[in-house]
């Protein structure tokens, strides 16, 4: 079953999604993976990555660092495995802003490649920072920052609508909702 978990920032969205898919992993006999999503830009990315690396070790996550284009991973691993992906914020991130000017195509792109990655094994969690509050009525042109928010919210409802469990971190408390 595909999931998607959201909430805010530094919830504790990561370990939720840990304890379930070594979880489910583990009660279907399966890989586990831990997709990592994030490319660090400066000391607090590389300090937040190695607390994570930190908080999965003995997990038994195979941990696999691509921050674009995710689907090229099932290449190489077993579809039958359960993905931890984390996360779908970064993604948008690293698609929308690797170049000098803002590729606004860049949200089709990562939901095609997540609606996709969810379809071809069946056993994902999806990790997403929401951080969609508080958008304004209506889109200024050349608001970037507020066109990502946008995007990285259409995401989520496409991933939700998708998958089996949807369940938001608030305060470090689960709350699902499907």
């Amino acid at each position: 079953m595909n999931c998607f978990i959201g909430g805010g920032c530094k919830n504790g969205k990561t370990s939720y999604a840990q304890d379930l898919a070594v979880s489910f992993a583990e009660a279907q006999q399966v890989p586990l993976y831990y997709v990592a999503a994030m490319i660090p830009h400066d000391e607090e990315d590389r300090r937040r990555i190695a607390r994570h690396i930190e908080n999965r070790a003995g997990m038994g996550f195979e941990t696999i660092e691509k921050g674009r284009r995710i689907t090229e991973i099932l290449k190489t691993c077993s579809t039958c495995g359960v993905f931890l992906i984390d996360s779908v914020t970064a993604l948008l991130q690293n698609e929308m802003f690797a170049g000098e000017v803002p590729d606004l195509s860049a949200k089709r792109r990562v939901e095609d490649d997540l609606l996709k990655f969810a379809g071809m094994t069946g056993r994902a969690i999806f990790v997403s920072d929401s951080i969609n509050c508080g958008l304004s009525e209506q889109y200024v042109e050349g608001d970037f920052t507020e066109y990502y928010c946008r995007a990285l919210a259409q995401t989520e409802r496409a991933l939700a609508r998708i998958c089996g469990s949807v369940t938001e971190i608030s305060y470090g408390m689960p709350v699902r909702f499907k």
